[in-house]
C-alpha cells in the first residue's frame, strides 16, 4: 500500500507540472510571459509551500510587527551628546530618559545586562500612547501585548499581578492608556535597579571622561 501511494503521488505531481508547463507555454505564445515565474506555482498552490501568495502573506505579517528593533544599530537617531548632556544624565534618571542620546547610551548598557526589553517596552508605550486611531490602537495593543506582556514571549517584562490583570481586562477594549501603569512600573524598575549601575559602569564613566578631555575648558 505504501509503494502504491508513493507512485500515485508521483503521478499527481507529474500531472501538475505538465499542466503548469502548458500554461506557461500558452502565455509565452500569446506574448504574456509572466514577470515572476514563481506565480506559476499558484496553479497548484495547495501542493507548493513557496507560492507567491504565501510570500505576500508573510511580508504583510512582518510589516505588521510593532516591535522596535533590537540591537544598538537601531537606536534613535540624534546628535552626539555634549559634556553638559552627559553630566545631566548623572543628575537624575528623568534627565537621562528625556534625552535621545541618553536613552541610546542607557539602552546599550541594558543590552549588557540582558534587560533591553525594558527600554524597548517603554519606547513602544511612548509611541503607542500618542495614537488616536481606534483600529490602529487595537492592532498595536495586541502586538505590544504579544511582545512584552505575554508569558510566552522571550521579551516578557517583569510586572506585578495587579498590573498584569488590569492589562488583561483592558485588552478587551484597548485604549491609548492600556499600558500606562505597566510603563510606569517598568520606568520605576529601570530607575531603581539599572540606573545606579549604569552611572557606575565603565560605559558611562568612559564617555564622561572622553568628553571632559575634549572640552575646551579642560
Amino acid at each position: 500500500m505504501g509503494s502504491e501511494r508513493v507512485e500515485m503521488r508521483k503521478r499527481q505531481m507529474q500531472v501538475h507540472q505538465e499542466a503548469a508547463a502548458s500554461v506557461l507555454q500558452a502565455h509565452h505564445k500569446m506574448g504574456n510571459t509572466p514577470t515572476n515565474a514563481s506565480n506559476a506555482c499558484c496553479f497548484c498552490w495547495c501542493c507548493c509551500c513557496s507560492c507567491s501568495w504565501n510570500e505576500d502573506r508573510d511580508d504583510k505579517n512582518r510589516k505588521a510587527s510593532y516591535d522596535i528593533k533590537e540591537g544598538t544599530s537601531d537606536c534613535e537617531e540624534c546628535p552626539k551628546p555634549t559634556l553638559e548632556d552627559v553630566c545631566s544624565w548623572g543628575q537624575s534618571f528623568d534627565k537621562l530618559m528625556s534625552c535621545p542620546a541618553g536613552r541610546n547610551s542607557f539602552r546599550q548598557f541594558l543590552c549588557t545586562e540582558f534587560s533591553e526589553e525594558n527600554m524597548l517596552f517603554w519606547l513602544a508605550c511612548q509611541e503607542f500612547c500618542n495614537e488616536t486611531n481606534k483600529s490602529v490602537i487595537e492592532e498595536k495593543a495586541r502586538v505590544i501585548y504579544e511582545d512584552y506582556i505575554s508569558i510566552l514571549s522571550p521579551k516578557e517584562v517583569s510586572l506585578d499581578s495587579r498590573v498584569r490583570e488590569a492589562i488583561n481586562r483592558n485588552m478587551l477594549e484597548p485604549t491609548s492608556h492600556t499600558f500606562d501603569d505597566a510603563q510606569l512600573q517598568i520606568y520605576t524598575l529601570m530607575q531603581r535597579d539599572s540606573y545606579p549601575r549604569y552611572l557606575n559602569s565603565p560605559a558611562y564613566k568612559n564617555l564622561l571622561n572622553t568628553l571632559s578631555e575634549q572640552s575646551p575648558e579642560s
